[in-house]
């Protein structure tokens, strides 16, 4: 089907204001697979304590979803490069809801991991397909405002998810797990809302891309925004994993305090993640990327400085404003350059590549933290980020 033709069919039904915003609020899930439950995590590990090894799994259940979604990003590209969009969206939903809220149940802490690991696979088609389907429905600066809008509410959905998850872990610690059940409501949204955009090639087709268009494929480019991906990703993780227990030993603050300051960080990100069209408008993808890693370099940095609570709020406000336009500038630049046929298959990628650097958090920041202590694994932290910022200063005064 020629491309113009299938922007014009899609773009009927995707500018309704029910598609946009359920779009969005989908996208909100994937906030939600992890950072919900970190205000639980201090309580979660004095309930296990009798579990061996329970410092770690407890911490393994706010990243263990991060390595399914990696693991089954790629396959959901596939899949849906090959068969559509939707109906796998609505499966993925439901297994969400089912998952993500086992954990209020479940007595077992292995058994707590194996849901939080069906909750990975779930996001792993909720993400992928959600970013695609934004890149199917609309292009050019409005495929940039919506990736935008896309990550804002994603940081919104943190806002809210983890002030919300705050205030029920002081009440029990499981009761944030409860909020998952929000996906089985969003459902009937999908069905009623969201098209399925026409494929423009039959698998047979698919499997034969042509020599000339392989050549085009900006393999190096793509690599490249993996590796960002991983990186940041593994530095903005600390904030969950770590950041409850950083807070409680220097400032004896409460989970509502903890879920406070984890939600301002998303809400300054949501803020900058809203502002990235007007910022692209002016700036290329490399000064971008620079931005963003001098802000979380500067944050991190605060935050390791001073073990005052205020003080860390400062820093998560400033971090937050990096992290904000990383997503989008990521999303846009893969989804600008890949052909429209491998669309699916890339930006399940970039799914892969967050999600594996999450996982990975707590492998680098735990031994950092137990030898160095908490406030010198943010420094870590920080200085990786300068040494990112200095490459993109270099970068970007070679090609001038």
């Amino acid at each position: 089907m020629p491309k113009n033709l299938l922007n014009a069919e899609t773009s009927l039904n995707a500018d309704s204001r029910l598609t946009q915003l359920t779009l969005m609020t989908i996208s909100t899930l994937t906030v939600m697979s992890g950072a919900t439950i970190a205000p639980s995590l201090p309580t979660m590990r004095e309930h296990f304590a009798a579990v061996p090894n329970a410092d770690y799994l407890v911490r393994l259940a706010l990243t263990l979803p991060a390595l399914f979604i990696a693991l089954g990003a790629p396959l959901v590209g596939i899949i849906i490069d090959r068969l559509g969009r939707k109906l796998l969206l609505l499966l993925a939903l439901c297994l969400y809801g089912i998952a993500g809220s086992s954990g209020f149940l479940l007595n077992d802490l292995n058994w707590l991991l194996v849901g939080r690991a069906f909750l990975g696979v779930s996001v792993a088609g909720i993400m992928t397909i959600a970013t695609t389907l934004i890149a199917d429905y609309y292009t050019g600066d409005t495929r940039a405002q919506f990736l935008g809008l896309q990550a804002g509410f994603m940081g919104l959905g943190g806002v809210i998810f983890l002030t919300f998850g705050g205030f029920l872990a002081d009440i029990n610690w499981r009761f944030p797990f409860l909020i998952y059940l929000i996906a089985l409501a969003l459902v009937p949204l999908a069905v009623l809302s969201l098209p399925e955009p026409p494929r423009q090639l039959s698998n047979q087709n698919l499997a034969n891309i042509s020599t000339n268009e392989s050549q085009k494929f900006p393999v190096g480019l793509v690599a490249l925004t993996y590796g960002i991906a991983v990186i940041t990703q593994l530095v903005f993780y600390f904030i969950p994993v770590q950041l409850p227990f950083y807070l409680t030993q220097v400032a004896n603050t409460s989970a509502a305090q903890e879920g406070f300051a984890i939600a301002l960080l998303s809400l300054f990100s949501a803020i900058a993640s809203i502002q990235y069209r007007r910022l692209k408008s002016r700036l290329s993808f490399t000064a971008i990327y620079g931005i963003s890693f001098i802000n979380m370099a500067l944050g991190y940095a605060i935050i390791s400085s001073i073990g005052n609570y205020f003080v860390v709020l400062v820093g998560l406000t400033i971090s937050g404003v990096g992290l904000g336009l990383l997503m989008p500038n990521m999303n846009l630049c893969l989804t600008t350059v890949t052909p429209e046929k491998l669309r699916g298959r890339v930006v399940s990628g970039i799914t892969s590549a967050f999600f594996l650097g999450q996982f990975l958090s707590p492998f680098a920041s735990q031994p950092l933290s137990k030898i160095f202590g908490l406030a010198a694994a943010y420094g870590w932290a920080a200085g990786l980020m300068f040494f990112l910022s200095f490459l993109t200063l270099f970068v970007l005064w070679r090609s001038r």
